[in-house]
Parts: structure tokens; sequence; C-alpha cells
């Protein structure tokens, strides 16, 4: 006998939404495509090499490499269909551009979720408060949130976010990278987000885009895209506040600013760093005060949570589940991952910051690094790229905050970073005499090498951090196993 109360259960517009991710007919109305061979997926990928059971598999066509070329490779791990060009063997769906025909896949999973969407951009913490904020969302909507995944945030990486959806979802988080003016217009017209988060404005990718300034007002192009009554979230403390506010107004956004400063919507009331390196935070969210930890720690931290409050905030969801989630977060590879490795006495302690580096980021790494209980502190620094001009200046500044973070031993990779040899040199010690030694490396190997000159010993804690194309990844896998 069926109890009454099961009979009852109330029904929800998403469960008149489709199981199955995408199915031929609807890949095929959504691109303009013509069916060949009837098929259902349950994700959608473009690298043959991550392909899984049941997926789409998108043939893209680049200048170099051309994916009809794995199509057989990628049924063979499992793909239920392709969405191609040209015809292949096995069920698919042609279409004349593959890359438009996933903008388009994009597009449309987007229009069918009747869910909330968030954009973010910034020139640091983009992926670490998009992560976040996914995990607060999905904690309050219990499992009904959707994100991007590492950090797919470019023009092909957003449409294929986008095409990944369920169409259950209530929300969506979004990350927006770029390397030039007009590339976030692009792809938060495709996002189309209800709120808009700008992370902080940092010297990255200055090369290209010339001054901070610029820099700015290509990430305020994300507002461009903003829905109808949207909302734009800005970091308070920046210098570019008042640029990034002004242009949000402009693209008819309401604005939310967060941060330390003390006219904020969202800001820090007081801060208590935890035993175990994470936060007690006290916050103020417009007339409220909520409390809450991270888990991760870091004074950048604080602004990423900050920034998630602000967004949870304005869509109205649970912001205690948002405090539960920042309390569980743990770091992510490459951006903050930490590991206990075996040394010859005991354990140290290992850093893993290697997937990117700008000025901001690089001190913001070393002041955690400086918070962290150790016998000694290492910092492998890799090479911070695309800052042109203006390397020499930002790789010769990160001495003071290796002085200030007190930093016993420094290996330097990359050529870039024989600016910050020099000076430190030069300045033997700080104003108190607090004395850094280091090594300067070419390679990541050759920082491996200089790393097990030091002889890691029991409670040292050893930072790495670097621009991804340094390597020093590979250096993170050594030491963790890994490779």
């Amino acid at each position: 006998m069926v109890h009454p109360a099961i009979l009852d259960w109330p029904e929800e517009a998403a469960d008149e939404q489709p199981l199955a991710l995408w199915d031929a007919e609807s890949i095929a109305a959504a691109t303009g495509g013509t069916v060949r061979g009837e098929f259902q997926v349950s994700g959608v990928e473009i690298d043959s090499r991550e392909v899984g059971e049941g997926d789409l598999f998108v043939a893209l066509k680049g200048a170099e490499m051309d994916g009809h070329r794995f199509v057989a490779g990628a049924f063979e791990r499992g793909a239920a269909g392709a969405l191609v060009s040209q015809p292949v063997d096995g069920p698919h769906v042609l279409v004349e551009d593959t890359q438009a025909a996933l903008e388009a896949l994009g597009a449309a999973a987007r229009a069918r979720a009747d869910m909330k969407v968030v954009g973010i951009t910034g020139s640091v913490g983009k992926t670490s408060t998009k992560e976040a904020l996914f995990a607060a969302l999905d904690r309050a909507s219990r499992g009904a949130a959707h994100a991007s995944v590492k950090s797919y945030n470019n023009h092909t990486g957003v449409p294929l976010s986008l095409s990944r959806t369920p169409a259950r979802s209530a929300f969506g988080v979004f990350e927006m990278g770029m390397n030039h003016a007009g590339e976030i217009a692009a792809l938060t017209r495709q996002v189309r987000p209800d709120v808009a988060i700008v992370t902080a404005i940092a010297p990255a990718h200055i090369e290209n885009l010339g001054s901070e300034e610029s820099i700015a007002r290509a990430k305020a192009e994300i507002f461009q895209g903003l829905a109808p009554g949207g909302i734009a979230i800005i970091p308070a403390d920046s210098p570019h506040c008042r640029t990034l506010f002004a242009m949000a107004e402009a693209d008819g956004a309401k604005v939310v600013t967060f941060g330390l400063d003390e006219k904020a919507d969202i800001k820090l009331l007081e801060r208590v760093i935890m035993r175990d390196g994470g936060s007690l935070l006290t916050v103020q969210v417009h007339e409220r005060r909520l409390c809450f930890s991270i888990g991760n720690p870091g004074r950048h931290w604080i602004s990423n949570a900050l920034a998630v409050i602000a967004a949870c905030d304005a869509l109205g969801t649970d912001l205690g589940a948002a405090g539960l989630a920042l309390a569980e977060l743990e770091g992510l590879p490459g951006r903050g991952a930490r590991h206990t490795i075996a040394v010859n006495d005991g354990e140290a302690l290992l850093i893993d910051e290697s997937y990117n580096a700008n000025p901001a980021s690089m001190r913001a790494a070393l002041a955690q690094l400086g918070e962290t209980e150790a016998t000694r502190r290492i910092a492998v620094l890799g090479a911070m790229k695309e800052l042109g001009e203006h390397s020499d200046r930002f790789h010769a500044e990160l001495a003071d905050p290796l002085f200030e973070a007190n930093v016993d031993r420094a290996i330097l990779v990359g050529p870039e970073m024989h600016a910050l040899a020099e000076r430190l040199g030069k300045e033997r010690s700080d104003s108190l005499g607090k004395t850094v030694q280091f090594t300067h490396c070419e390679t990541a190997s050759a920082a491996r090498a200089a790393l097990d000159e030091i002889d890691l010993a029991k409670s040292d804690a050893v930072l790495v951090k670097g621009s991804n194309s340094v390597g020093l990844a590979a250096l993170v896998a050594g030491l963790t196993g890994g490779d």
C-alpha cells in the first residue's frame, strides 16, 4: 500500500525536465544540425582523453588540431555520440561549424534551465570564489547547483560549461577570464548572469592591456550581459571601485560592495585566526550580522568569503548554508591545497599554489605563508608571466613580502626572477636584520634539485607558487607522490 503522503508529494517544474543531459534530437534542434543515429548523453567533452561513458564528444577544429581525428578514440572510451562538421562512423549530429554549435548548445542549456546565474571575473580569486560559491549554493539547493569546472573560462570553456548544465539546475556559477579587452563582453552575452562578481583588480595580463585602469574596464564588461534587474558585486577596497561602480550603474545594475571598507555593504567586522589556520569572521550583511568560519587559511580568503556571502544574499539563499560550506571548503589543487609530506624526521607542510601567479596573488600567498606556524618557511617562486615592460619591477617588489613573511629560504625559478635575485643580493637583510637566503634557477627541475639540497625537516612549511607555464606543478607532484 502506498502512503497517502507520498501520493501528495508536491510537483515542481523541474520534474518535467528530462533526466538525460541531451538527446540527439535536442542537440540538433539547438545547433541546427542533422541527426545521424539516435543517442542520449550524460555529459559533454571536447578533449577525447577526458571522455567518459555516455559523453557527447565535440570535435572542435583549431589552427593546429582537428578534433575529428580523435572521434574514433572518443567512441572507444565510451562516448555515446559526437558533434561533428563532417560525417564519421558512429551516432552523431552533423553541423557546419562545431565551435558555433557548441556555443548554440550552451545557449540552449542556459535558456531551458529555470535557474539563477552568477558570473564571476577578476584578476585573482576567480576560481576559488567560484568553487566556494558553488559549494554554498549546492548546499542551499540540496544538490541543484551547477558550475564550470577547473578554469574553463575562455571562448571554449564557457560554452562548454554552459552546455553541461542539467535542465533541472536551480543555480549556475560560471567563471569568465580574459587576456584582451572585449573578451569578457563576448562571454557575458552567453552567460547572461543575474548576479555578476568582480573579485579584484590586479596587474594580471597588464602586458596586453597596458594599465590597471584598462584591466578594470575590461573586467567591468561582465556587467554588459546582466539580466534585467541584475546585481553587480564589486570590491569596495579596490582603488578601481569607482570605475567598476560607474560602469555597473551605466549598464543598469544594482551595485553591492564588499570588503573591509567602512562603507561596504558586506563588510568584515572582526577576524580571529584559528589554530588550524582558518578564520572565524564576523560580517555585517546590510542590517544583519553573520558569524561563520572559513577553513582555508590566508587573508585573501576573507575577500573570497565576503564575495560569496554577498552573492548568496543577492540571490536570497540560506546564508547559514553558505557559512557551513565555507567552513568545510578545502584548498584546490594548484590554488592553496595543503599537503603533509614525509621528511627524514617527521612531516612538513606543502602549500600548492602552482597553477598561476601575478603580483597580487604572490603577495597574498606569501602573507599566508607568513601566518603559518613553521620551523622554517621556504618559498619556491616561479616567474610571473604577461607583465611586459613592468616585469622587472613587479618581480623585484616581491622582496618586501618575502621579508614580511619571515621566509628563511627562497628558490626563484625562471629568467624573469633575475630582478628579484638581484635585489635580494643587494639587500641581504631587511631593516630588522632578517636575512632571506636564496637560489636562482632557470627551470622547475633545477628548482627541485635546489629544494632537495635544503634537506626538508620536520615542521618546515614550503610554498610553491608560479605561473602555470613555469611547470612547478611537476615539482608538487614529485613531492606528493603524484608523478
